[in-house]
């Protein structure tokens, strides 16, 4: 319980007549003075920053049930005690300096104040990608990194609450502004309480191709595949078991499948919540426009001016002699002046797609294309084909008595000399490559004569067996066929 570990007057400062100084002075203590200072700061040290932030409130604001004294030295001491009487500060020694730091459990009440107090303005991206990146870690290493989907799913939740009392809030700060007579104080509510504090800070995005919701299908998704795998759920429960976070193998499964049912219930139903948003967004921003547009001065006989102008010139014998400038047609207050409320995006038509019916001229090209291809590019499988039927049963063949029939052959054969080199030398691993005496003459191409030898069926082979090719008796293997 929280009350069992606060002290009993905690909450007294906050509930006086001088509350407002107390908290300020509490989050300016905790932001700007003791907020980036590891060690505890010296008593003489706070005592001057509480005397400098009191300076600018009046005695009306800061004084309580007692008296507070007039000189400030004395002042600042009197609030000094007041907060360690309290509970939020506690005093004590370090090498006989009198040193003073907040309660610990103090100071965790006052970080929720202190959020509190900034609103509860987020980033729609940042969440759902902070949510997306801890379960894409869970998944693809989930021996080690399981805690990640924990925290997939309390960020997940603690999104899922903004988003509700988003909605509250915003209703809230309307109410204000519909009881604000003074246009500056409703304009200074609506853009100062309602933009900056509550309405998200990436709202606008929603709407465009950037929209940080086109990571929400990829959440969804993982989620429920990962709740169908029933290997990366025991996966992820034996990690969870192993760092004892789970008493035993069930309730380690059962925490996992309430952590990926959580994510994917908050992603798959946050439409409904989008919506509510939007009506409240769309209704103010119609009644601040409606404000902006008539915050002038009504002139509450400019209709009755009008109509008697407009009935005056009607009952006239004569049109009237107009000055040149002056034209009906183009009146100072017109349908162009009138203010259009924002219309709600139009639904996305979906179209099927028409039945595309190619040429079959350009099929027989793109066929063409595709047999050239393949008639041109020499892999390790057409070398090993046409060596083994030039081979036939022979353990060797040189060059020049390999006969070659066409141009298939022909591109074949003139890569038979780099067969060392050729596919990171994956081809010697089954023939051997060395030189011979002469010329290659086919016809189709002239170069010095090779021999082409199976591995395993030349002396060299035989007597310096390598270990790949030894068997568990230590000859070589059979050729690998």
């Amino acid at each position: 319980m929280l009350f069992t570990h606060l002290a009993d007057d905690l909450f007294r400062p906050l509930a006086s007549p001088s509350r407002a100084f107390n908290a300020a002075l509490l989050l300016h203590l905790h932001r700007r003075v003791m907020g980036a200072s590891v060690e505890p700061i010296r008593k003489g040290e706070l005592l001057a920053a509480i005397g400098d932030f009191a300076a600018g409130w009046t005695l009306g604001q800061i004084a309580d049930d007692e008296a507070i004294p007039v000189d400030p030295v004395e002042r600042r001491s009197a609030l000094y005690r007041r907060f360690t009487e309290s509970g939020w500060l506690v005093e004590r020694r370090e090498r006989y300096v009198p040193v003073v730091d907040f309660d610990p459990e103090a100071r965790l009440l006052l970080e929720e104040l202190s959020r509190i107090e900034r609103g509860e303005t987020r980033s729609y991206g940042g969440a759902v990608l902070d949510v997306l990146g801890s379960l894409e870690s869970a998944v693809a290493n989930p021996g080690e990194r399981s805690e990640a989907l924990s925290n997939a799913a309390k960020a997940a939740h603690t999104f899922l609450g903004h988003v509700r009392s988003l909605a509250g809030s915003m209703r809230k700060i309307e109410e204000r502004i519909l009881r604000e007579d003074d246009l500056r104080a409703a304009f200074r509510l609506y853009f100062e309480d309602f933009v900056e504090r509550h309405l998200i800070s990436d709202y606008r995005t929603l709407h465009t191709r950037f929209n940080p919701f086109r990571f929400r299908s990829a959440i969804v998704r993982e989620a429920g595949q990962a709740l169908r795998d029933s290997l990366l759920i025991r996966a992820l429960a034996d990690s969870l078991l192993r760092e004892g976070r789970a008493p035993d193998l069930a309730a380690a499964e059962r925490a996992v499948r309430l952590d990926l049912a959580e994510i994917l219930a908050v992603f798959e139903g946050l439409d409904r919540h989008l919506e509510v948003v939007d009506d409240i967004v769309a209704r103010m921003e119609r009644r601040i426009a409606a404000a902006v547009r008539y915050m002038d001065r009504p002139d509450s006989l400019g209709i009755e001016r009008t109509a008697a102008a407009l009935r005056a010139v009607g009952a006239a014998p004569e049109p009237p002699d107009l000055p040149a400038g002056l034209s009906l047609l183009r009146p100072p207050i017109g349908e162009a002046h009138l203010y259009g409320p924002r219309q709600r995006r139009a639904p996305v038509t979906v179209e099927a797609m028409p039945e595309l019916v190619l040429d079959p001229a350009i099929e027989a090209f793109v066929n063409a294309k595709a047999e050239f291809r393949r008639r041109t590019t020499v892999t390790p499988e057409t070398i090993v084909a046409f060596l083994e039927v030039k081979l036939g049963r022979a353990p060797a063949i040189r060059g020049s008595d390999i006969p070659v029939a066409d141009v298939d052959e022909f591109v074949i054969f003139q890569r038979l000399r780099e067969i060392d080199v050729l596919f990171d030398g994956h081809l010697m691993e089954r023939y051997a490559l060395s030189r011979a005496e002469g010329r290659v003459s086919n016809g189709w191409l002239e170069c010095p004569d090779f021999t082409v030898e199976r591995r395993g069926t030349g002396p060299e082979t035989k007597t310096k067996p390598t270990s790949k090719t030894k068997t568990k008796t230590g000859t070589p293997a059979a050729p690998h066929a």
